[in-house]
């Protein structure tokens, strides 16, 4: 831009040509603030120029409203210069006014805080009995530091607690609560009184608590209660802004502890997007009220349709429906808000990067809007002349251009509200099915005839029994008391599900219409006195099907979503069925969540608890459509069970306030399903913990950090549970230490330890902790693994004794065959290739790989030590057992047990390979 084409524009602002044309030295001193980006300026610096007079004596300094007001002015006109003339950007504008108001705020307030004081004394707090200082919140923009140039400023009037001013000699007491309100009547005066430099701030104080009928000034406590007991909803919208200017650094972290609750709830809160529709159409409606009125103020860029107030809301409700649960999300800015959105896959890239682009078009011309004359304004100009004006400050040849633009960007921002905000309950898609004349009669308890007849009409296989079933949830006691309002939407949810759930039975060859019903029934009964999983089911349709389609697809699928409600919000979009497990990448974020509720136990638990399950989530949803083998689901299942071992022993460590070393040498070693890597979704974990570490308080501070991370895994909290844990293959079982020196581990293996403990060897490794610790483990095994054990020695009939002892203790009563138990089953196999790890590792140290049964089985036919092709066999066996056991684990069976002739050709294949080995010594199955 041309500095004559600069010229033009900055002149084309009335309010910089009166303010410069008052004095001959303004100009210059506009231009040489103009030289450097405003967003560092020193205001402290620039203040005392505009408070000195010059060098004569005789003249006093400016008075501080008066300097202030003058700094504001010039301010002003530096940024329309800077602005206009293309060196100044969207962040410098809104950086500068935030950072003016602040400075302005603290310099007045401090000086007038030392007026009252020489009138009446420090105040005191009663019960800390230290001196006070207000803390002023600067809410919306200024709050989110993103202050337009014309704004008034949002304030509310905080003080630390009740008490009386101590006063001295000639001075009257006042109660704290009196003293502060006169001090923020003081600094309101301050700022937004209009003198011959006109104002340094309008002032807004209708955001307090009570607004216009509450005190001008509350104590913590006050703040407190109300918030509690009658803070709203739209005030939770507006405390997401809220910024302490001034006040003590603890008097400010109370204040954040009592607002952040209130604000960030810590459950998944989406009926605040209802709640923001509601207070979105009575803005539109005085909107539209103030536009019939008054014609010439239609063109609202703030609050009109597609307006900025519409992407704050887009920003904001992710903010209050997840700020609790993750603290990233909890900006200020609307600006870092959004830019964090792609980052949590709630908004794509491509939507975020739009709405940054119409937000920042949008507040320059808000912004040229007031350049015109100082205005607090935020419609176009009644008259063309100006429309043009505003249409060159733009950078735009004429205003049919500026208003295609301004259509253009309101209309993306208006189709991305409506597909956030619109009222998913008045039309659409799961409405179709819906008959009006029936649906409210499916509510009906006592018309047992008319739900029958709507299951009818649906085509469900069992009229009668589905609606008995649904008669039984509508008198359950738990419904009995429920909100009108959630008691609607159940009702709805309820009349969307049920020709959903015949479509879903109608696509798929297992499952079943009644007890998918009964499922969906018993979740919905669970969350229907939690309206934020109403809300969210009502606001995302798709979700509802989704949750449908898992639970006719798997009984343990429903029961787990039962139990956790909260993973309803992985059913949202299609990430969980993309998502691609990564340990590393969870690991990481698992480390930043713990870190960021560093000394709140419960919620670093909780956290451990929400992450494991929202990650089992996605591997359930991944193995239901099919993407996943067995195998590959159990290495995630194991991978992700190691990363929850991992961050739960360094988060444990940290609350062991004896802790004699940062970082403990201390090892979590897997056994049983964990250390093959077969982890399934119900498994415990079989654990031992080691440690080398020779200091004289080691044994006693691991012994705590093993009791703990015990406590952790098995503890049901609000969110549940993680493990089960068990120990009994500590050495000495469950009369050893809790915890075990490596050179003690290793003493028990090499003089101690039973053959069983040697067996279970064979499928342990290291898991968690101290890695130095893991690779003495794993010498310390192979060690023990390829040990001479002599052909014709105790081994055979050691592991015979064993099994022989597990078969009479988990006896098959039944006439179905045990996937695990029964001979030719899964433990049959799992002792074979124990046994054959155990008496040829020496022979063989490669056999002591922990690659799995199939693997090893692969890899003794290739050494000649069974036959290869039963070898293979046995393995398919192996395979075939385990997807079996998982597909009947899914559908809620506890005991595996099918009919034998289902696996008869497995099972002998599986007694062959027995035989062959076991019977060399006259013993047999």
């Amino acid at each position: 831009m041309t500095d004559s084409n600069a010229s033009q524009l900055v002149s084309s602002s009335r309010y910089y040509q009166r303010w410069t044309g008052a004095d001959p030295g303004r100009a210059a001193k506009v231009e040489a603030l103009a030289l450097t980006p405003l967003t560092g300026l020193d205001f402290a610096d620039c203040l005392a120029r505009e408070m000195d007079q010059g060098p004569d004596a005789a003249r006093p300094a400016l008075p501080l409203p008066r300097a202030m007001r003058r700094l504001r002015n010039l301010l002003v006109c530096t940024l329309i210069r800077r602005d206009l003339a293309g060196q100044a950007d969207l962040h410098e504008v809104v950086t500068a006014m935030t950072r003016f108001a602040d400075f302005a705020i603290q310099r007045h307030l401090a000086a007038l805080h030392e007026e009252m004081v020489a009138l009446h004394g420090q105040p005191v707090g009663h019960e800390s009995g230290e001196e006070q200082e207000l803390m002023v919140l600067a809410m919306g923009k200024q709050g989110g530091g993103e202050l337009n140039v014309s704004s008034d400023i949002d304030l509310i009037f905080v003080y630390p607690e009740d008490g009386d001013t101590v006063a001295g000699p000639g001075q009257r007491s006042l109660s704290n609560h009196e003293f502060f309100i006169r001090l923020g009547k003081k600094l309101i005066a301050a700022l937004s009184e209009i003198t011959e430099d006109g104002y340094t701030f309008r002032v807004d104080m209708a955001l307090r608590p009570n607004g216009g009928s509450g005190p001008l000034a509350a104590s913590l406590s006050m703040v407190e209660q109300y918030l509690i007991v009658q803070g709203r909803e739209w005030e939770r919208y507006a405390w997401v802004k809220a910024r302490a200017v001034t006040g003590k650094p603890a008097d400010i972290a109370a204040l954040d502890a009592i607002v952040r609750p209130f604000v960030f709830r810590r459950y998944l809160d989406f009926g605040v997007i209802d709640a923001i529709r509601s207070m979105h159409a009575q803005i539109r409606a005085e909107v539209n009220r103030q536009e019939r009125l008054h014609p010439d103020r239609s063109n609202n860029v703030k609050l009109g349709r597609g307006g900025i107030r519409e992407i704050e809301f887009l920003a904001q409700v992710f903010q209050l429906i997840r700020g609790g649960r993750d603290a990233t999300l909890r900006d200020r800015s609307t600006r870092a808000t959004l830019r964090v959105l792609p980052e949590k896959s709630l908004l794509t890239a491509d939507i975020v990067l739009q709405l940054l682009a119409s937000y920042t078009f949008l507040r320059n011309l808000e912004h040229r809007l007031q350049y015109l004359d100082d205005a607090q304004t935020h419609t176009l100009p009644p008259n063309e002349a100006d429309q043009l004006v505003v249409a060159h400050m733009m950078g735009l040849p004429d205003v049919a251009t500026l208003l295609a633009r301004i259509e253009a960007h309101r209309k993306f921002v208006a189709e991305q509200f409506d597909a956030m905000f619109a009222d998913k309950t008045a039309n659409g898609g799961q409405d179709a099915d819906i008959d009006p004349a029936t649906s409210n009669e499916c509510a009906d308890p006592d018309n047992l005839e008319a739900i029958q007849a709507r299951f009818t009409a649906l085509g469900y296989d069992d009229p009668a029994s589905a609606a008995q079933r649904l008669v039984a949830t509508w008198q359950a006691p738990r419904l009995q008391s429920l909100p009108e309002a959630s008691r609607n939407r159940l009702v709805s949810l309820v009349n969307a599900a049920l020709p959903l759930i015949a479509r879903t039975a109608q696509q798929s060859s297992v499952g079943s219409q009644l007890v998918t019903l009964g499922s969906l029934l018993d979740f919905l009964e669970a969350i229907a006195r939690r309206s934020a999983y109403l809300s969210l089911l009502t606001e995302y349709p798709h979700t509802l099907e989704r949750v449908i389609r898992m639970m006719h697809a798997s009984g343990w699928a429903a029961k787990f979503l039962t139990k956790h409600p909260i993973l309803l919000d992985e059913l949202l979009d299609d990430r969980i069925r993309n998502a691609v497990f990564d340990p590393a990448a969870l690991a990481a974020e698992l480390d930043g969540q713990l870190a960021a509720a560093a000394g709140d136990t419960e919620r670093q638990m909780d956290i451990l608890r929400e992450v494991h399950h929202a990650q089992l989530f996605h591997l359930l949803a991944q193995d239901l459509a099919g993407d996943l083998t067995v195998e590959k689901l159990a290495d995630y299942q194991s991978a992700l069970a190691d990363v929850i071992v991992a961050a739960t022993v360094q988060a444990v460590w940290q609350t062991v306030a004896t802790r004699h070393r940062d970082v403990p040498k201390f090892a979590v070693i897997a056994y049983g399903k964990l250390g093959g890597k077969e982890l399934g979704y119900i498994s415990d974990l079989d654990v031992i913990f080691l440690f080398d570490d020779d200091d004289q308080d080691a044994p006693a501070q691991y012994a705590k950090l093993a009791q703990r991370f015990i406590t952790w895994m098995t503890s049901h909290t609000s969110a549940g549970i993680l493990f089960d844990v068990d120990i009994a293959l500590r050495p000495d079982g469950a009369s050893g230490m809790l915890v075990s020196s490596v050179q003690a581990f290793e003493r028990y293996q090499d003089s101690s330890a039973w053959i069983w403990e040697h067996q279970a060897l064979t499928r342990a490794r290291f898991c968690a902790g101290d890695a130095a610790i893991g690779e003495r483990f794993e010498q310390i095994r192979c060690k023990v693994l390829r040990k001479e054990r002599p052909i014709g020695g105790p081994l055979k009939l050691e592991v015979l004794n064993m099994r022989k002892k597990m078969a009479e203790a988990r006896p098959n009563r039944s006439e179905l065959f045990d996937l695990k138990q029964d001979a030719g089953g899964m433990i049959d196999i799992e002792f074979i290739v124990q046994y054959l790890v155990l008496q040829h590792a020496a022979t063989y140290p490669q056999l002591t790989g922990n690659v799995g049964n199939i693997a090893l089985l692969k890899m003794c036919g290739e050494l000649g030590l069974i036959k290869p092709e039963l070898a293979a066999s046995v393995a398919d066996a192996y395979r075939a057992f385990r997807k079996l056991q998982h597909q009947m684990r899914l559908q809620g069976q506890e005991n595996a047990r099918v009919d034998p002739a289902r696996v008869a050709g497995h099972a002998e294949k599986v007694i062959d390979l027995w035989q062959e080995i076991f019977t060399t010594q006259g013993e047999s199955k």
